[in-house]
């Protein structure tokens, strides 16, 4: 059986493709993609579709059946040795009869990974490193989690053209049209955690949950970085509490409005500063944080060296004297000493222009 570069990115990008049909729905495990090939036809493809259901390379196997026999299999992650809640795929894919295993990227988990080898000691060719970098970028949070201290985070802004958050009036209102604001809501499902500053908080009264997209498995936590603990009572995220949580971030210097907070059924974690507050949300099982807005938060983010991916959604309006900066509160660079991030990817929503830059 011959094969071609080509044909390899080709079928991985489909693999890719439907490993991203389980966003949001399969965490804590990561989003899979497998496609069988066999004479230049796909002949069976799956996907991982939600925490606890079939791993994606039983689900391409059984479609394609006998002609799997001799087959490639191309697969987004290093199939798994570990039996969890589904039987280890590495023996499965071994069972099968494939010929050969395009891996686009090796699993970081130690307990589930060293899938490639095991297939290699079968006897069965591996190709490992087919478009790695977007198979790491789709699972950016779950790779993460094995290296950092930190959650993944990602600092997600809408701004003017002039690089303005809000007017000179401070009066809430969308910068962006709606398509650009459902694309928000779809990235908010891929997130363990929706933060925002108390600033935010008081000014907007945001619910911080995901609306008008396919909602997650398990709905976000929501996170108000909150030094006094004067998130109110009555705002609409303590009300919708039961929707999903709410976690407050304080320095412990109002212990009763702290403990009032408690009593609404808010959770209240103490933190020296940001990266000390980070830590505390990894501890708790958080694994990425959504950052949304004000520009307290943004200088703090930023200057913490606490993001990972920045995002930024400019829409074609310019606010003029006495806006906002987004960027007002994050230090001063000369031009020489500025950062300069790299694109990871540019898209249109309607009239507004979303850039992915990753920071680190």
């Amino acid at each position: 059986m011959t094969h071609t570069n080509d044909d390899d990115a080709r079928y991985m990008r489909r693999a890719l493709e439907l490993a991203a049909r389980g966003w949001g729905q399969t965490a804590p495990n990561p989003m899979v993609g497998a496609v069988v090939a066999r004479a230049g036809a796909i002949v069976g493809e799956g996907f991982h579709a939600r925490y606890g259901a079939e791993h994606a390379e039983p689900v391409a196997l059984a479609a394609a059946g006998d002609r799997a026999r001799g087959a490639t299999l191309y697969v987004t992650l290093e199939p798994c040795t570990h039996e969890g809640k589904r039987p280890a795929c590495a023996p499965l894919v071994i069972g099968s009869g494939v010929a050969r295993v395009v891996v686009a990227a090796l699993d970081p988990n130690p307990i589930a990974g060293g899938g490639v080898q095991l297939l290699r000691d079968a006897g069965i060719e591996v190709t490992a490193g087919v478009e790695e970098d977007d198979a790491r970028e789709l699972n950016a949070p779950f790779m993460h989690r094995f290296s950092g201290d930190r959650p993944w985070t990602t600092l997600k802004l809408a701004l003017s053209r002039e690089g303005a958050i809000a007017s000179a009036e401070r009066t809430p209102r969308w910068l962006t049209g709606e398509d650009a604001r459902g694309e928000v809501h779809r990235q908010r499902a891929g997130a363990d955690a929706i933060a925002v500053g108390i600033g935010t908080v008081l000014a907007d009264d945001p619910l911080l949950t995901v609306r008008g997209v396919e909602p997650p498995r398990v709905p976000p936590m929501r996170v108000v970085f909150d030094r006094a603990a004067r998130l109110p009572v009555g705002s609409r995220l303590v009300r919708t509490i039961g929707e999903a949580p709410v976690t407050v971030v304080a320095d412990g210097s109002a212990p009763d409005r702290e403990r009032a907070l408690e009593r609404a059924g808010v959770k209240v974690i103490r933190a020296g500063g940001t990266v000390d507050a980070l830590r505390a949300l990894k501890r708790m099982g958080v694994d990425s944080v959504y950052v949304e807005g004000g520009a307290g938060v943004v200088g703090e983010f930023l200057d913490t060296g606490s993001v990972d991916r920045l995002i930024i959604f400019q829409s074609p309006v310019v606010l003029g004297a006495g806006a906002l900066g987004a960027f007002d509160r994050s230090r001063s660079f000369t031009l020489e000493q500025a950062p300069r991030f790299r694109i990871v990817r540019q898209r249109r929503f309607g009239n507004d222009d979303m850039t992915i830059y990753a920071l680190r």
